[in-house]
């Protein structure tokens, strides 16, 4: 087995991009070309509908088993797909970016070059031209960097982009799910100092085959899947804090107007059968039970979760267990 002290993976996630796939491969040879370190090029295919398939296979015959190919069982979403390509990837170094040619495998480089040069654990790009419609793309997403930086607290220009460097213990203690690639700057910052993640300006291209896999709907994704990420992040193994907190606030509101109300009946002598404040006591205080007792069932949850075995969110299709541990170098272009 090769030493990966040395080893650089790049992961691509592609759905329906047919068009792409070659000019992909080659271009990302081209980006690699006087690349001295091993690497290799692992694309998954995420349950395409057109030929994606079928051309994949078709540039890891042309260009050499280095190109490392999976096909997801069905459409699990980029996120998994993702997590499959990285589950999958032997380098010390990983790189991550799209497949619809917007972004520019000649970034990929200079985001080694400063991952390693500042001794980082994570370099994100930063569109910071950005050939996307104003509407659909520019607007959300810079109001979606605004919001995410404000909840996690990591101040980066561009979340959205997927061209992305890290070293690889960073990114392989995480577990993706739902849409969270977007937030993986904020799950790297969980077990890493915030000093350590860097951005830097890449380049960005207008799509020029293909059709977009984004719209406008997708915002009510990333507010929900923002949700998820404050609570993970600051409550993740502590989630009876959580619950316990606003138990404890709603029962002292409750206590609260029960003590009213005790004086009312017992010090002022006035009924108080009839008096709005009851029901909402009585509301209140059934609320901080059930709320403290979900917090205990979900301390007991997470131990239990963090104790068992994590299940992976995608099924391949087709993969090639007994393939040989194949590297492109640069002996392999002379």
């Amino acid at each position: 087995m090769e030493n990966k002290s040395n080893t650089l993976s790049v992961v691509i996630p592609v759905y329906n991009e047919e068009d792409n796939i070659l000019p992909l491969v080659r271009a990302v040879h081209n980006a690699l070309i006087e690349e001295r370190r091993q690497w290799e090029l692992l694309i998954v295919d995420d349950g395409s509908s057109d030929d994606t398939w079928s051309r994949l296979q078709r540039a890891q015959s042309e260009f050499g088993d280095h190109v490392r190919i999976f096909e997801l069982n069905k459409n699990f979403g980029q996120t998994a797909a993702m997590q499959a390509g990285l589950d999958k990837s032997r380098g010390e170094l990983v790189v991550t970016m799209d497949g619809d040619l917007q972004n520019d495998p000649k970034d990929i480089p200079l985001l080694l070059e400063e991952l390693l040069e500042k001794d980082l654990d994570m370099v994100s790009g930063w569109r910071k031209n950005r050939q996307d419609k104003a509407i659909t793309r520019l607007i959300p997403s810079f109001l979606a960097n605004k919001l995410i930086g404000k909840v996690t607290g990591i101040k980066l220009r561009d979340y959205g982009c997927s061209l992305k460097a890290y070293r690889s213990d960073a990114i392989k203690r995480l577990s993706l799910y739902g849409d969270m690639h977007r937030f993986i700057p904020a799950w790297v910052a969980v077990t890493t100092r915030p000093t350590r993640i860097a951005e830097v300006p890449v380049r960005h291209h207008a799509r020029q085959a293909g059709k977009s896999k984004y719209n406008l709907t997708r915002i009510s994704a990333v507010i929900i899947d923002l949700i998820s990420v404050f609570f993970f992040l600051r409550y993740e193994s502590r989630p009876g804090h959580f619950f316990g907190g606003i138990g404890l606030t709603l029962g002292a509101f409750s206590f609260l107007i029960f003590a009213g109300l005790f004086i009312l009946k017992f010090w002022a002598g006035e009924p108080i059968g009839d008096r709005l404040w009851l029901p909402l006591g009585i509301t209140t205080m059934l609320a901080s039970v059930q709320l403290m007792t979900v917090g205990v069932l979900a301390e007991m949850m997470t131990r239990t979760y963090f104790e068992a075995s994590k299940q992976k969110s995608y099924v391949i299709r087709n993969e090639d267990d007994n393939a040989p541990e194949t590297w492109h170098s640069i002996d392999d272009d002379i």
